[in-house]
């Protein structure tokens, strides 16, 4: 009987591969695999499937790594160490570095204590027709943020069960409350976004995972490893047989720094400064404060204007200030106050960090919240057509279905930074111990659908040593937003930001440990490539318990 045909491709030179590896799963395992998907009402959708987990961890790293023609695990090792010794030299020279946190030096003295930054060695192939659905939606979100940003009342109201338990969002809510008392209108407005986003295997849709609007990071490195890799392809053309302009040129930094440079002359005042407002000890190179030094350091003029040290400021960029560890003491949020009481442009402002939060990525995925602030169709739709499954815990089915299959959900509090959210059986066991406490702590989170994207073979190098491993990525889509009033000046897609981690891993920053920076090869369909270009597609076909498969190729 057949119980499964999932289709990737289409017609012509197909390949039957005889004799494929019998692969049997115990009968708790396959009814897994097969049971009949649960209907949930999806938010923003009408009710829809979400599809029970495909198998185990050893068996989905079986089904679900791609074998693509060209595989950097069967490439040659000598010539994988003369690519990985190449790869270290360019990042020396063209910059593609990090503070070294085993320095005791490094981030007090410049240019002292640098390594390498973690990276993959070659790129990721992805899919094209993503690649520019991704771009296309860049400048709608952009606009959704500036929207949503404009309307105090839906920020405060949708995040006010949250400010009953979350002391850091509530924080942030009372500097916006103080500014919604002053009136104060914020008429220049600067957005440097990154929308991040995962390729779900099993729909085949580009799905997000958040919108980052306050220290999107890596626009700097991350134009470096799209560099490195087009000069690796490029010198090792004929090894492997792939072409450097399949990777898409990523000029983030440049456009970042465009958007900067503009809100700057928007300000017009040309003895003021940008500041970039740090962590201590940071290990990005910059002209910088911390959240403490300005509170000692600053001061408001009469007029409004924002003088720190001296310097008049025009801009603030805040590379810190998006997690409780930013804030220690009462000074860092008297800076944030004076910041947001100022006539500086900020990045973001209070209001664009508010409309960042997992809460607001949820609400907004809620029928009909698109229009409120969305007229075109089409651009609701394309929008809409990018998220996944996002629910609030006082949705009583919900939370009933992640507790029995807890492997289908993440549960999210609202954190930046990696490292914060709830995977697994601790799902379940989260749900339990909320429910059991029967208290409002459940509004600090929400449950997102997980997503399972395609794992891929690569080979990753930290510090200095390779290894080789079955991995996974997301993609981060930069765009930058800058309006003065009704006069929007810059509202574009602005480069990228490709992740990779190891499959077994839940948490996906660079930062944090988590994962390397990559960059993407744009192949023309939704398979992997060969080293002509063509593209390959996997059809599965699964009988009965036994799961014999057939698994046939074609080129496209």
């Amino acid at each position: 009987m057949l119980t499964q045909f999932r289709v990737l491709g289409v017609k012509e030179k197909i390949c039957i591969l005889k004799g494929c590896q019998e692969r049997r799963r115990d009968f708790a395992e396959f009814q897994t695999h097969h049971a009949k998907p649960c209907t949930v009402s999806m938010a923003g959708n009408a009710p829809s499937s979400v599809a029970p987990l495909k198998c185990s961890a050893g068996a989905q790293e079986e089904l679900g790594t791609q074998k693509s023609v060209f595989d950097p695990h069967g490439v040659d090792p000598n010539l994988v160490r003369k690519m990985e010794y190449d790869a270290l030299v360019w990042s020396s020279l063209h910059g593609l570095v990090v503070g070294d946190r085993a320095s005791q030096t490094s981030g007090r003295l410049p240019g002292v204590g640098l390594v390498h930054a973690p990276i993959s060695l070659l790129p990721m192939s992805f899919p094209e027709s993503h690649w520019k659905q991704a771009c296309e939606v860049a400048p709608i979100f952009n606009e959704l943020v500036d929207r949503v940003s404009l309307d105090a009342k839906f920020l405060q109201e949708a995040l006010s069960r949250t400010k009953k338990v979350d002391v850091f969002t509530s924080r942030l809510l009372d500097i916006h409350a103080k500014m919604i008392d002053m009136d104060k209108k914020e008429e220049i407005r600067l957005g440097l976004h990154r929308s991040d986003y995962m390729l779900d295997e099993q729909t085949n849709l580009l799905l997000q995972i958040e919108l980052n609007t306050i220290s999107s990071s890596f626009p700097g490195l991350s134009c470096l490893v799209s560099e490195l890799h087009r000069s690796l392809l490029h010198q090792f053309k004929q090894h492997l047989g792939l072409d450097p302009e399949r990777v898409p040129e990523n000029n983030s930094v440049g456009q970042f720094a465009e958007a900067l440079y503009k809100a700057w002359a928007e300000y017009n005042n040309p003895r003021s400064v940008v500041m970039v407002v740090v962590q201590p000890e940071e290990r990005n190179i910059s002209i910088r404060k911390t959240l403490a030094e300005i509170d000692a350091q600053g001061e408001l003029l009469p007029d409004g204007t924002l003088v720190v040290d001296g310097e008049a400021i025009a801009v603030v960029y805040f590379r810190a200030g998006y997690a409780p560890t930013d804030y220690p003491s009462e000074s860092e949020w008297s800076a944030r106050l004076l910041i947001e009481q100022s006539c500086a442009i900020k990045c973001p402002s209070i209001a664009y960090h508010l409309a960042g939060t997992k809460k607001i990525q949820q609400e907004l995925a809620k029928p009909n919240q698109l229009e409120r602030f969305l007229e075109n169709k089409d651009d609701i739709a394309k929008v809409r057509k990018c998220f996944a499954g996002l629910w609030s815990l006082d949705d009583s089915s919900i939370v009933k279905d992640a507790i029995e299959r807890p492997g289908l959900y993440v549960m999210k509090p609202q954190r930046e930074g990696g490292g914060n959210n709830i995977y697994g059986d601790d799902v379940r066991l989260a749900l339990q111990r909320l429910e059991k406490e029967g208290m409002e702590e459940d509004a600090a989170y929400i449950l997102m659908q997980r997503i399972f994207p395609t794992i891929s073979p690569a080979i990753l190098i930290r510090e200095g040593v390779s290894h080789k491993d079955h991995v996974i990525s997301e993609l981060g889509v930069y765009a930058a937003y800058l309006r003065n009033k009704s006069k929007v000046i810059m509202n574009s897609q602005s480069g990228y930001l490709m992740r990779t981690k190891v499959s077994s891993s839940n948490e996906g920053g660079v930062a944090a440990g988590f994962a390397v920076l990559d960059s993407i090869y744009l192949n023309k369909g939704n398979g992997n490539i060969n080293e002509k270009g063509e593209t390959l597609h996997l059809y599965i076909i699964s009988f009965n318990i036994d799961d014999v498969l057939d698994c046939v190729w074609k080129s496209a």
